[in-house]
């Protein structure tokens, strides 16, 4: 059985924290994805991907690997066999030799359909994304003299990475998921920001001995808009606004992320960096499409340029006026 090094399998030191771990698998995610590299051996690199996140982004299971991990390597570098390991280590575990280990075909243990290695299999008793697991959950339900039954479990959660725009998020979304034989059209409400998770009920892992599938989270990521910047439910932008109107007043047109407009009254004599509140016309609160954010627009004036002749006369006129007074 292969050692499984997950440390190297995401590229991250091994006192890495959580944020930089979600982070390497991301990005190896979005590399291997069956939808964008189609080869066989990304489909494999995907799932060792996944495998290794379901570890290090676990505080329990990534203890156990810790703890346990370079134990069972250095013990196969001695030549030691894998069913010796496991009796020994559960005897240490359990005070000594009162504790016996009784072990099943790897079928008994795990069921069909893992998608995890048989490494993973053996360390963390096939238990998947069930956290807070004992002993019993070690050993995929085989403790003391007795063979037990296992219980039924859920199958394993699984999260995938999806961006969405601005706009998207503005107005809400849909993202079609290819899900081995069948296609799901999944809503992202309006409102998601980053880390927003979106439930997908049953598209998860097989569930174990009879147990129901785990499910599967979306994980959004919204793309920064160069027109706004986001704070929370508001949103903050720039308009342009003429010398003209900012002097005489006038209506200007403030961009929304969807493409819509809503026109902005600007009063005579407005000063350049002046910011507008528009009530509601912010994001929209995240699974309360009826309450939003605000939008703040701040006013740049925009001075003219390629003055003519006259237009140049008639700012001079200007300007000797507003010094006479």
């Amino acid at each position: 059985m292969e050692y499984k090094d997950y440390y190297k399998i995401l590229g991250v030191p091994r006192n890495a924290d959580e944020k930089a771990i979600k982070q390497a698998f991301r990005r190896l995610a979005r590399k291997y994805h069956p939808d964008v590299n189609k080869s066989k051996e990304a489909e494999e690199k995907f799932k060792e991907i996944n495998e290794a996140y379901e570890v290090l982004s676990d505080p329990e299971k990534r203890k156990l690997y810790d703890q346990f991990g370079a134990q069972w390597q250095q013990w196969q570098h001695a030549g030691g066999q894998a069913d010796d390991f496991w009796k020994q280590w559960a005897q240490q575990q359990g005070g000594g030799p009162r504790v016996h280990v009784q072990y099943g075909t790897a079928e008994d243990l795990f069921g069909e359909g893992s998608p995890f290695s048989d490494f993973f299999q053996q360390l963390f008793g096939g238990f998947g994304g069930v956290r807070g697991g004992g002993m019993e959950d070690i050993f995929g339900g085989y403790t003391g003299t007795r063979r037990t039954a296992a219980r039924p479990r859920k199958g394993q959660d699984y999260e995938q990475p999806v961006e969405i725009t601005l706009a998207e998020a503005y107005d809400g979304t849909k993202r079609l998921l290819q899900l081995e034989d069948r296609r799901l059209e999944v809503k992202i409400p309006a409102g998601a920001d980053n880390g927003t998770r979106v439930r997908i009920a049953g598209a998860g892992g097989p569930g174990y001995r009879g147990g129901p599938r785990g499910d599967l989270y979306l994980v959004v990521n919204v793309i920064p808009d160069p027109r706004f910047r986001r704070e929370g439910d508001d949103l903050h932008t720039e308009v342009l606004v003429d010398l003209y109107t900012a002097i005489l007043g006038g209506e200007v047109a403030v961009p929304l992320p969807n493409g819509r407009t809503v026109m902005l009254r600007i009063p005579p004599e407005t000063q350049n960096g002046r910011t507008f509140r528009l009530r509601g016309k912010g994001m929209p609160h995240l699974n309360r499409p009826d309450l939003r954010g605000d939008l703040y627009a701040t006013v740049k004036v925009q001075l003219p340029q390629h003055l003519t002749p006259k237009e140049r006369k008639l700012f001079e006129e200007l300007r000797r006026l507003r010094q006479g007074r």
